[in-house]
C-alpha cells in the first residue's frame, strides 16, 4: 500500500472547475445533432470526466500499480461488453435486411 499523499486544495478546485466546464460542454453538445457521432462525443466527454474523478478525487493517481491493473481490467471488460453488444446489434440489422 502506498503512503498517504496530501493533495493541495488548489488541485481539487482546478479539477472541480474543469469538471463543471466539461458539464457545460456536455449540455451544449447535446443540443447539436452530430448524427452517428452523438454517442461517441458524449462517451468521450464522460470518459474524460470519469478519469479526472478517478485520478484526483479517488486518488488513483497516487496509488500502487496494482490498482491500475484492477481498474484497467474493469475497463477492458466494459469495452468488451460494448463491442460484443455492438456486434450483436449489427448482425441483427443485417439479418433483418436480408429477409
Amino acid at each position: 500500500m502506498s503512503e498517504h499523499h496530501t493533495v493541495p486544495f488548489k488541485t481539487y478546485l482546478s479539477v472541480l472547475i474543469i469538471l463543471l466546464f466539461l458539464t457545460v460542454i456536455t449540455v451544449a453538445v447535446a443540443q447539436i445533432d452530430f448524427g452517428a457521432w452523438n454517442t461517441f462525443i458524449a462517451m468521450f466527454i464522460a470518459s474524460v470526466k470519469g478519469a479526472l474523478v478517478l485520478l484526483y478525487f479517488m486518488h488513483l493517481k497516487y496509488e500502487d500499480r496494482l490498482y491500475w491493473v484492477i481498474f484497467g481490467s474493469g475497463v477492458f471488460f466494459v469495452v468488451l461488453l460494448f463491442f460484443l453488444t455492438k456486434i450483436d446489434i449489427i448482425t441483427r440489422v443485417l439479418e433483418v435486411n436480408t429477409l
